[in-house]
């Protein structure tokens, strides 16, 4: 049965948490205070599954479990295969290492030269500054490192971090995420954002936050002032259904594009949460309707106990073709997969050519029409078909 939904609607509200009074509920530092930590918890609210209680069990061993009051209104409570609820609740999955799994799988240690700096590309660098988010996603690519339940003892020394930034004049490009950077006061965000600024080479400053998802009420006037003085500031999100896209965050993502800041998404391809075209397509078209531009569609990486959000890579290519000439080019992502090991993001993209000649080039459209383009000019000819003299090109004057 193909994704349906009311266009119109956006989710609105306090939801479970109506009898709080507003104030609280905008306020970033509540949701935090608050947020559904334990099985307990969960419990209060819902019926868990089985599945679900058996990777409840085991979370602090692999990645600590956290849902936002507000995030956890999306939840269909109802629904053992609600796609927001897959990506927050544990699994017993998750307790399943496949064959070629890793803890790193992108090698950033390896390409570590400081501590909370990865410097894998030859122009940017990627600033881990925290390892703490407002929720934790199951399928987290360094699930080995955010929320500490595996010991990994992360510890970002900023100073240095910025010292070999300022040493390295290749690096124009500087990727602030972690962990996510907005769970840091703004105090933190406007010293770690003034110094990159001083940096004359720092040409481009990024981050990349879940947190106007999870926890939109962090979008405060304050932050936004930060973007404004230190801008611009490019800000990549993530939202990976359409569910997700309430009310609430398309007012924080006004507030970022009114304060300057261009927006992106890069969606991960899970299994029962976006590996299906009706469900992208309806999830780009809200993306743009909010201001933000789909970006990345991720190939899901190698990590630890991933394997149930596994798709097959012809899915992802399927969705990229039902995309492409079926709706804006804007709102088409980039399906890429960051190469296992450390090799950096290749773009995967369906087979649109057939052949390349010295002659031209044969290539199919995206209702499978068969198309030439050459590669040799022709027989050079006026406007009015006659053919030119061989040498030269006859000049057409217009009156």
């Amino acid at each position: 049965m193909s994704y349906t939904e009311d266009r119109a609607a956006w989710f609105e509200g306090q939801g479970l948490w109506q009898h709080i009074p507003e104030s609280e509920w905008r306020d970033w530092t509540w949701q935090l205070k608050h947020r559904i930590t334990t099985v307990e918890q969960l419990e209060q609210f819902m019926t868990l599954t089985a599945e679900e209680r058996a990777g409840c069990s085991h979370a602090n061993e692999k990645l600590a479990l956290a849902i936002t009051p507000y995030f956890f209104n999306l939840i269909d409570r109802q629904n053992p295969d609600c796609p927001v609820r897959r990506q927050l609740i544990p699994r017993a999955g998750e307790l399943v290492i496949s064959d070629g799994e890793m803890l790193d799988s992108l090698d950033e240690d390896g390409h570590s030269p400081v501590p909370g700096l990865v410097h894998r590309y030859p122009d940017r660098v990627l600033f881990l500054v925290t390892d703490r988010c407002a929720a934790y996603c199951r399928y987290c690519t360094r699930s080995r490192l955010v929320s500490n339940a595996q010991h990994y003892d992360f510890h970002p020394e900023y100073e240095r971090a910025l010292r070999y930034i300022e040493a390295h004049t290749e690096v124009r490009d500087v990727l602030l995420s972690g962990g996510d950077p907005l769970l840091l006061s703004d105090k933190k965000l406007e010293h770690l954002l003034a110094r990159l600024r001083e940096i004359k080479h720092v040409e481009f400053i990024r981050i990349g936050s879940r947190i106007p998802v999870f926890l939109p009420q962090r979008i405060t006037p304050g932050l936004c002032e930060l973007f404004r003085k230190y801008g611009p500031v490019w800000m990549s999100i993530h939202v990976n259904h359409p569910k997700e896209c309430t009310e609430e965050l398309r007012a924080a993502c006004e507030r970022l594009s009114f304060a300057g800041v261009p927006l992106g998404n890069q969606s991960v391809l899970l299994r029962g949460v976006n590996d299906d075209a009706d469900v992208m397509k309806a999830l780009v078209h809200r993306l743009l309707r909010m201001r933000v531009r789909p970006y990345y569609l991720y190939q899901m990486d190698l990590i630890t106990g991933g394997s149930h959000f596994k798709v097959d890579v012809r899915k992802g290519l399927e969705i990229i073709r039902a995309l492409r000439g079926h709706t804006t080019g804007y709102a088409v992502p980039q399906y890429v997969i960051d190469a296992p090991g450390g090799g950096g993001k290749v773009p995967i993209n369906p087979d649109y050519v057939e052949k390349i000649t010295d002659d031209e080039v044969i290539f199919r459209n995206y209702e499978g029409g068969r198309f030439s383009y050459p590669l040799k000019p022709g027989k050079p000819k006026t406007a009015g078909g006659a053919t030119l003299p061989a040498g030269g090109v006859e000049s057409i004057v217009v009156h």
